[in-house]
């Protein structure tokens, strides 16, 4: 089977990814190859049963993947992606998952007119239900653009955008949105405790009712704002907790103060 994908990093994002792929039975082991420094990490992916090596030195000459996916810190990306130069006579597309790391930065070190996508996962890919966003220039084809949406979705949703722009915003949205989530199951756990409640009935309380309102709102018709409204009650228990959460627009406030300083830092990593 021919090798048709190759991993470049197989950190916790890259692994998320792999295993959506191999879980969803989009890509078969045989037709992924990953490449991975850490010794640890790599014993983690070939547990997989995918092919796993330690460096682009390492992989064999007949490999022409249709697909290099660069799944390494921004900081390091200028020291990797040369070693897979020579791929670029393949016709080779390179997708890239780096934040703030952008198309130009590859075509300097790939070449002008080397097909390139840009892709803003998050870790819930994992199970399934990741948000994958992408920019591709001009030079993909329509075909690989359908052949990487059909792989990515079977981690989650996929959306495309045509301002490369505007990716550092959907970083700052969905790419780190996850831990925003987290820290929330985080605080309302706490608050339950303080409230009075064991720590592990809060913890299921927090965590299940984030997940049913998650669900909830992805299959209603309804917006989450009128999601929000049947909730709350006049002068019920939700209004007395929305008027703190809601009162001077406080949470919106935090929030976006928090996806603004998410997008400059990742534009200070594409500098």
């Amino acid at each position: 089977m021919a090798v048709m994908v190759v991993l470049a990093g197989c950190g916790n994002m890259g692994f998320a990814m792999l295993s959506g792929w191999l879980n969803s039975g989009r890509l078969a082991p045989g037709e992924l190859l990953v490449v991975e420094p850490s010794e640890a990490l790599r014993a983690r992916a070939a547990a997989l049963g995918v092919e796993v090596v330690a460096s682009a030195a390492e992989i064999a000459t007949e490999v022409a993947p249709k697909l290099v996916i660069f799944a390494v810190k921004p900081q390091v990306m200028r020291d990797v992606v040369p070693a897979y130069r020579r791929f670029t006579d393949a016709g080779t597309t390179f997708l890239s998952i780096a934040a703030g790391t952008g198309i130009k930065v590859f075509e300097d070190i790939l070449g002008p007119s080397t097909p390139i996508i840009r892709c803003m996962p998050n870790t819930p890919a994992a199970i399934g239900k990741g948000m994958m966003v992408t920019f591709a220039n001009p030079h993909v084809s329509p075909a690989t653009q359908q052949f990487v949406a059909e792989l990515l979705s079977a981690s989650g949703e996929v959306a495309a955008i045509d301002d490369e722009s505007l990716m550092d915003a959907v970083t700052a949205v969905s790419g780190s949105g996850p831990a925003y989530v987290f820290h929330f199951i985080e605080c309302l756990t706490a608050a339950g405790i303080a409230a009075g409640l064991p720590e592990t009935t809060a913890k299921l309380l927090a965590m299940q009712t984030v997940y049913g309102a998650a669900a909830l709102a992805a299959e209603s018709r309804e917006e989450p704002g009128r999601l929000r409204e049947q909730v709350t009650s006049p002068n019920g228990t939700t209004a007395a907790a929305l008027a703190v959460l809601m009162g001077g627009d406080r949470l919106k406030g935090l929030l976006t103060e928090a996806v603004e300083a998410a997008r400059k830092r990742g534009m200070e990593l594409g500098q």
